[in-house]
């Protein structure tokens, strides 16, 4: 069975490209451990933010690990995540650095 990865990324203040490109560098990461990334890429629209944690949240559910990115710590919804991650017994791994 390929384990399920859930990816806390922070996306405050950086632009789609910045976004993708960090997510693909995650995502070889990722494949290179046999994981499968859950899509968590939501079409941005006219929604708040709370709506995109709770879809957020709802994804991390069929996770079998949640990843923290680097900066997840100072993002409001990122800290949300690795509560909601460690409340729920979920496996949590913080990368500082995916070049490890």
């Amino acid at each position: 069975m390929k384990i399920k990865a859930f990816i806390s990324q922070p996306m405050r203040g950086k632009n789609d490209e910045d976004i993708k490109k960090e997510r693909d560098m995650i995502n070889v990461w990722c494949k290179a451990r046999n994981y499968d990334v859950i899509d968590t890429i939501f079409d941005f629209g006219d929604e708040s933010p709370i709506y995109y944690l709770a879809k957020s949240i709802e994804a991390m559910s069929k996770a079998n690990i949640v990843i923290f990115m680097n900066g997840w710590e100072e993002a409001r919804g990122c800290r949300i995540e690795y509560e909601v991650a460690k409340a729920y017994g979920k496996e949590i791994m913080i990368l500082s650095d995916i070049n490890k």
